[in-house]
């Protein structure tokens, strides 16, 4: 097992904050173009230790073989407000130079069977550090807020039961994920009013988009 692990995670805590720094400036500049801005909020996080630690074990992943193996250690998430905008922020990513896509995983075409809907894209990205550049996995999800939620109150309770959910549960989480979805849609359907009503209460604010 690693014995130093601040040291082999801080290119992981480089990462994502670089990685974050780079979205919200991409947001910045959305907003600056007067355009719809496509990124609602970014966050990251690298796995706590006890994570990695539990998924090693879990997935049988052997210490030296633990920067290829574990893809989630650096993690960012981009929350949309419509799913139009996850595709739109995926083409974004993909025409970039600065990062590398390794993979890629529609949850939304392709939900997971627990209702679980997300982009996920694995990306290797090079960080300089002392002793040279590195280059780190890293995944990048993109949700809707819908998505968002749902995905925050199931992972809380997969803790709780360790992830095997008492029937009845899981049922509701199955039938709460599909109402997610609906809103989506919904939300879809009515976009241009929505966006025009947040244009009017931007404007209003002092700051105008079209």
């Amino acid at each position: 097992m690693i014995k130093k692990w601040d040291n082999f995670l801080l290119p992981y805590e480089q990462t994502v904050s670089e990685l974050r720094a780079k979205f919200v400036a991409l947001r910045h500049q959305f907003e600056l173009s007067q355009k719809h801005v496509p990124i609602e909020f970014v966050i990251g996080r690298v796995k706590p230790v006890d994570s990695i630690i539990e998924k090693m074990q879990r997935r049988k992943i052997k210490s030296e073989r633990l920067a290829n193996d574990m893809e989630d250690i650096a993690g960012v998430r981009i929350t949309c407000q419509f799913v139009d905008d996850i595709y739109q922020v995926v083409k974004l990513i993909r025409n970039r130079k600065d990062m590398h896509i390794v993979d890629e995983r529609d949850y939304i075409l392709n939900k997971k069977p627990s209702g679980y809907r997300s982009y996920h894209i694995v990306v290797e990205y090079p960080v300089q550090m002392l002793d040279g550049e590195k280059e780190i996995l890293a995944e990048i999800q993109i949700r809707t807020l819908a998505m968002n939620f749902w995905a925050t109150i199931e992972h809380s309770l997969s803790y709780k039961y360790h992830g095997e959910f008492p029937e009845d549960l899981d049922n509701r989480l199955q039938r709460a994920a599909e109402a997610a979805f609906q809103l989506d849609k919904e939300m879809t359907a009515i976009r241009e009013e929505i966006q025009e009503a947040q244009n009017l209460f931007s404007y209003k604010r002092g700051y105008k988009k079209e």
